[in-house]
Protein backbone atom coordinates (compact mmCIF):
# COMPACT_ATOMS: atom_id res chain seq x y z
CA UNK A 1 0.00 0.00 0.00
CA UNK A 2 1.42 3.34 -1.12
CA UNK A 3 1.38 6.09 1.16
CA UNK A 4 2.82 9.58 1.11
CA UNK A 5 3.01 11.48 4.50
CA UNK A 6 3.97 15.12 4.90
CA UNK A 7 5.50 16.67 7.91
CA UNK A 8 7.01 19.73 9.26
CA UNK A 9 4.11 21.69 8.84
CA UNK A 10 3.21 24.67 11.36
CA UNK A 11 2.76 28.15 12.15
CA UNK A 12 5.47 30.91 11.44
CA UNK A 13 5.65 34.27 10.99
CA UNK A 14 6.17 36.12 8.10
CA UNK A 15 10.25 35.84 6.78
CA UNK A 16 10.87 32.83 8.76
CA UNK A 17 11.01 29.31 7.39
CA UNK A 18 9.79 25.88 7.48
CA UNK A 19 11.13 22.74 6.45
CA UNK A 20 8.60 20.25 4.90
CA UNK A 21 9.17 16.00 4.19
CA UNK A 22 7.25 14.16 2.34
CA UNK A 23 7.81 9.83 3.59
CA UNK A 24 7.12 7.59 1.14
CA UNK A 25 6.33 3.89 1.87
CA UNK A 26 4.67 0.99 -0.30
CA UNK A 27 6.97 2.29 -3.63
CA UNK A 28 10.44 2.99 -4.71
CA UNK A 29 10.73 6.82 -4.33
CA UNK A 30 13.75 6.98 -7.35
CA UNK A 31 10.93 5.78 -9.60
CA UNK A 32 8.95 8.94 -9.26
CA UNK A 33 9.20 12.51 -9.97
CA UNK A 34 7.86 14.26 -7.04
CA UNK A 35 6.12 17.68 -6.52
CA UNK A 36 4.40 19.99 -3.87
CA UNK A 37 1.74 21.24 -3.95
CA UNK A 38 -1.12 23.76 -2.19
CA UNK A 39 -4.31 24.49 -1.47
CA UNK A 40 -5.46 27.64 0.54
CA UNK A 41 -8.84 27.82 1.57
CA UNK A 42 -11.54 28.98 -0.93
CA UNK A 43 -8.46 28.46 -3.92
CA UNK A 44 -7.80 25.71 -6.17
CA UNK A 45 -5.00 23.53 -5.47
CA UNK A 46 -1.80 24.92 -7.09
CA UNK A 47 1.96 23.77 -8.27
CA UNK A 48 4.41 24.84 -5.94
CA UNK A 49 7.87 22.79 -7.05
CA UNK A 50 8.92 19.23 -8.55
CA UNK A 51 11.77 17.39 -8.97
CA UNK A 52 12.95 14.41 -11.38
CA UNK A 53 13.73 10.75 -10.21
CA UNK A 54 17.16 11.61 -10.13
CA UNK A 55 17.14 15.38 -8.46
CA UNK A 56 18.66 16.77 -11.38
CA UNK A 57 15.69 18.58 -12.89
CA UNK A 58 13.80 21.18 -10.95
CA UNK A 59 10.64 23.41 -11.59
CA UNK A 60 9.00 26.47 -8.96
CA UNK A 61 6.17 28.35 -9.48
CA UNK A 62 7.19 31.79 -9.71
CA UNK A 63 5.86 32.94 -6.81
CA UNK A 64 7.83 30.55 -5.04
CA UNK A 65 10.98 31.20 -6.78
CA UNK A 66 13.86 32.03 -4.82
CA UNK A 67 12.08 31.62 -1.65
CA UNK A 68 11.35 27.33 -1.82
CA UNK A 69 13.91 24.89 -2.36
CA UNK A 70 13.17 21.33 -3.08
CA UNK A 71 15.30 18.03 -2.78
CA UNK A 72 15.01 14.18 -2.13
CA UNK A 73 17.15 11.86 -0.59
CA UNK A 74 15.94 8.38 -2.29
CA UNK A 75 17.47 6.61 0.17
CA UNK A 76 15.57 7.45 2.67
CA UNK A 77 12.59 7.89 0.18
CA UNK A 78 12.05 10.99 1.81
CA UNK A 79 11.42 14.70 -0.32
CA UNK A 80 12.08 17.73 1.22
CA UNK A 81 10.62 21.43 0.63
CA UNK A 82 12.38 24.12 2.17
CA UNK A 83 10.63 26.83 2.64
CA UNK A 84 12.43 30.39 2.76
CA UNK A 85 11.20 34.37 3.58
CA UNK A 86 7.93 33.18 4.11
CA UNK A 87 4.44 35.66 3.37
CA UNK A 88 1.05 35.29 4.70
CA UNK A 89 0.02 34.47 1.19
CA UNK A 90 2.09 30.90 1.40
CA UNK A 91 -0.44 29.72 3.80
CA UNK A 92 -1.67 26.58 2.60
CA UNK A 93 -2.34 23.17 2.97
CA UNK A 94 0.54 21.49 1.43
CA UNK A 95 0.62 17.77 -0.37
CA UNK A 96 3.65 15.91 -1.85
CA UNK A 97 2.59 13.79 -5.01
CA UNK A 98 4.33 11.18 -7.10
CA UNK A 99 4.45 10.65 -10.71
CA UNK A 100 5.39 7.64 -12.97
CA UNK A 101 6.16 9.49 -15.67
CA UNK A 102 10.09 10.34 -16.72
CA UNK A 103 9.37 13.95 -16.93
CA UNK A 104 8.79 16.40 -14.74
CA UNK A 105 5.16 18.11 -14.53
CA UNK A 106 3.80 20.80 -12.98
CA UNK A 107 0.06 19.68 -13.16
CA UNK A 108 -1.91 17.72 -10.70
CA UNK A 109 -3.53 15.15 -13.29
CA UNK A 110 0.03 14.01 -13.52
CA UNK A 111 0.37 12.40 -10.18
CA UNK A 112 -0.56 9.14 -9.30
CA UNK A 113 -0.31 9.67 -5.53
CA UNK A 114 -0.90 12.13 -2.63
CA UNK A 115 -0.33 12.91 1.11
CA UNK A 116 -2.61 13.70 3.08
CA UNK A 117 -1.63 17.35 3.25
CA UNK A 118 0.12 19.36 5.74
CA UNK A 119 -0.96 23.23 7.30
CA UNK A 120 1.25 25.68 6.84
CA UNK A 121 0.41 28.97 8.63
CA UNK A 122 2.38 32.05 8.23
CA UNK A 123 1.09 35.71 10.05
CA UNK A 124 1.82 38.77 9.48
Amino acid sequence: QVQLVESGGGLEQAGGSLRLSCAASGLTLGRYAMGWFRQAPGKEREFVATISRSGGNVDYADSVKGRFTISRDNTKNTVYLQMNSLIPEDTAVYYCAADLTVAIHTTANHYSYWGQGTQVTVSS
